[in-house]
């Protein structure tokens, strides 16, 4: 698959031995695109010189395992490598389907979303359900995806006083995002359902199923059908390439 480039981005040290590459200050999936393909075609050329890649919604930080020479020749050399890639390559992504249980056992949000958003708890499950949704960038726990693509009937402020403890696998909404927490936490989110996928396995090779680029897609299911689940072990998310 590939992808024709903007050439709209920015190039700022950050630090010593890191940069910091930046597009248009908004969230966009074409952006999201090409941030992808220019981190693959970076980490082909110059993978063994690299420490870390952090992705975000319109950045790109770099850092390199040592100390930069020159910011202006590193700048130069990677302007060289997207000059030189009008057509970017990126790697096989995926549409991962996700079971959630929107019980208001753990949706314990829905009726007081239903009230401020005029809509039915049966219609904001629907519409959450129904969106497909883009993996930006992957924070600010482990595992913790943002994604893009839901739909603007759903946008609702995050809680003034946030929960002290959010159960893990907890599907939520805040601002104009959803997400799942991959481990109990703190959070502000408004809590609409809950996962028995686990989004963050230390034991694993990718302790994070998805990456930036990948899609997920949310499929109701009832509350007997999650606890079976929950008793699974290794249980994973159905995919499809896409």
């Amino acid at each position: 698959m590939s992808i024709q480039t903007s050439k709209k981005i920015t190039y700022k040290p950050y630090g010593s031995s890191a940069i910091l590459i930046e597009w248009e200050a908004k969230i966009d999936l074409e952006i999201n695109k090409e941030i992808v393909s220019f981190k693959n075609k970076i980490l082909e050329y110059k993978g063994e010189e690299i420490e870390d890649v952090i992705i975000g919604y319109h950045s790109i930080l770099l850092k390199f395992k040592e100390a930069l020479k020159s910011f202006l020749n590193e700048k130069e050399l990677l302007q060289e490598i997207y000059k030189n890639s009008s057509v970017l390559k990126i790697s096989n992504n995926y549409l991962w389907e996700i079971p959630v249980c929107y019980d208001v056992t753990f949706g314990v949000d829905l009726i007081e979303m239903s009230k401020k958003l005029n809509l039915t708890p049966d219609e904001i499950i629907q519409k959450h359900s129904e969106s497909v949704y883009t993996v930006y960038f992957i924070g600010f726990l482990p595992g913790f995806l943002y994604l893009g693509g839901l739909d603007e009937l759903l946008h609702i402020p995050r809680k003034a006083t946030p929960r002290l403890k959010v159960p893990k696998g907890s599907v939520a909404i805040g601002g104009a995002q959803t997400g799942v927490y991959p481990q109990e936490s703190a959070g502000g989110w408004n809590l609409i359902g809950n996962t028995p996928i686990s989004f963050f396995d230390i034991t694993k090779e990718q302790p994070c199923f998805a990456n930036s680029g990948d899609q997920i897609q949310f499929k109701p299911i009832s509350k007997s059908m999650y606890f079976e689940m929950k008793e699974q072990v290794n249980l994973e998310p159905t995919k499809t390439m896409i």
